[in-house]
């Protein structure tokens, strides 16, 4: 008989979700970027169209399955999710070709969406708003030491064969999904349908409260802005990163250690970092909204200043620790957004507003990717780093308006 766990146990299938994730990507994405230009042999171009295609899917789906997280069931929101990135990823590693790589990015985009907002809010749901902050912040420990042991999985699998991790994890993911179905618990999920509503009409109210909710709230509008910054500058950064070091350095002469084992290596050190930054992150009050913009501010701005230095610095140290500075931003970043967001935003549409989060994230990504590919093209990777420094300095701004201003919930009619 399928296991259903008490309410207390949400906390436990939630971290082993985020901890299988954790595992799972990390096992994927070490070798991914060398799987798609050695095995699949994709140029600068396509590498960008691929990440276009994905945040294309995303823009297009991302508000309608947060609907249907919030009207139906965010439990079952997150089991297809995870469901069909399995599938997207077993599809990558299994044909080799750039029209299956991008079919693959489409089904993948949509289950990204299926996941975007669900796992907080179902989270919120089960435990209440108010404990749900120290939660994020050990589930944000417990992702970086996964994801430390996938790194260590990836690169041991792609050394017997590149697309051996990408197929071993789609079929992983495919699993947890089956594990989530088994034990995952919905107690305290109340959909937004009222009892008099068919679900269509439902799904409409819930939309016509997140649009209210969002102009109605000036915070609500800054969290826009700021995923749109964010996606706008990262996109750029994701995808060329390990171009520039593979085509801009030398690599340290330890051995004959191919590029995947020192990509495997610089992601390690970086997820022991991020697991010891978010130890500082965990003494904080994440329920005090100015001392959050503070910090914010202050490790949006390590990020700016460290991607600017990998950009512009020739020295392979150098450049390895820029990126281990701007992991251990993102490690620290990352519990403290989703903390204020999922707190201020009213339970009822929930999902829906942080889905509209991701959809501003994905419009910022296919905006500004292509720019800092472009301008990478052009002129050069160095200056497509540069330009996501450049572009990243908004969500400074963005956050920068916050503290002058009395940090308001939504509230809905």
């Amino acid at each position: 008989m399928p296991l259903r766990p008490r309410r207390g146990d949400a906390v436990a299938v939630y971290l082993i979700n985020a901890a299988g994730g954790a595992f799972i990507s990390s096992l994927i994405f070490t070798p991914l970027a060398v799987y798609y230009v050695t095995t699949v042999g994709l140029d600068a171009l396509q590498l960008v169209l691929v990440g276009t295609v994905l945040e294309g899917t995303i823009i297009l789906f991302e508000v309608p399955t947060g609907i249907v997280a919030d009207v139906f069931s965010r439990r079952l929101s997150i089991i297809l999710g995870r469901l069909l990135l399995g599938l997207a990823f077993v599809v990558e590693g299994s044909v080799p070709v750039f029209g299956v790589i991008l079919l693959a990015e489409v089904i993948r985009g949509v289950g990204e969406t299926f996941l975007s907002g669900a796992s907080q809010a179902w989270l919120a749901g089960e435990m209440g708003e108010a404990g749900v902050g120290p939660i994020f912040l050990r589930a944000a420990q417990v992702r970086r030491a996964a994801a430390l042991i996938g790194i260590v999985a990836g690169v041991a699998l792609a050394s017997v064969q590149l697309n051996l991790a990408v197929i071993v994890g789609g079929s992983l993911y495919m699993l947890l999904a089956a594990f989530l179905a088994s034990s995952m618990p919905e107690m305290g999920f109340r959909p937004a349908a009222r009892a008099h509503q068919t679900p269509v009409a439902a799904m409409r109210h819930v939309v016509r409260v997140g649009v209210r909710s969002i102009r109605g709230n000036p915070l609500l509008l800054v969290f826009v802005g700021v995923a749109a910054a964010a996606g706008a500058s990262s996109e750029g950064f994701d995808r060329l990163w390990e171009a520039h070091l593979l085509t801009s350095f030398m690599f340290p002469a330890v051995g004959s250690l191919p590029p995947v084992v020192w990509f495997g290596v610089l992601n390690a050190v970086g997820a022991l970092l991020g697991i010891a930054a978010i130890q500082r992150v965990i003494r904080m009050d994440t329920n005090d909204d100015q001392r959050v913009v503070r910090a914010l501010l202050l490790l949006q701005g390590g990020w700016v200043a460290s991607v600017l230095v990998f950009g512009l610095t020739t020295s392979f140290v150098v450049a390895a620790l820029a990126i281990w500075c701007k992991r251990i931003v993102d490690s620290m970043s990352e519990p403290l957004f989703n903390a204020w967001q999922t707190r201020v935003i009213s339970s009822e549409v929930r999902a829906t507003v942080l889905s509209a989060l991701g959809q501003g994230d994905a419009l910022g990504q296919v905006l500004g990717g292509p720019l800092v590919g472009a301008i990478g093209t052009v002129v050069s990777i160095r200056a497509a780093m540069v330009s996501a420094s450049a572009l990243h300095t908004a969500v400074l701004a963005l956050l920068f308006r916050t503290r002058a201003r009395e940090v308001q919930s939504v509230s809905v009619g």
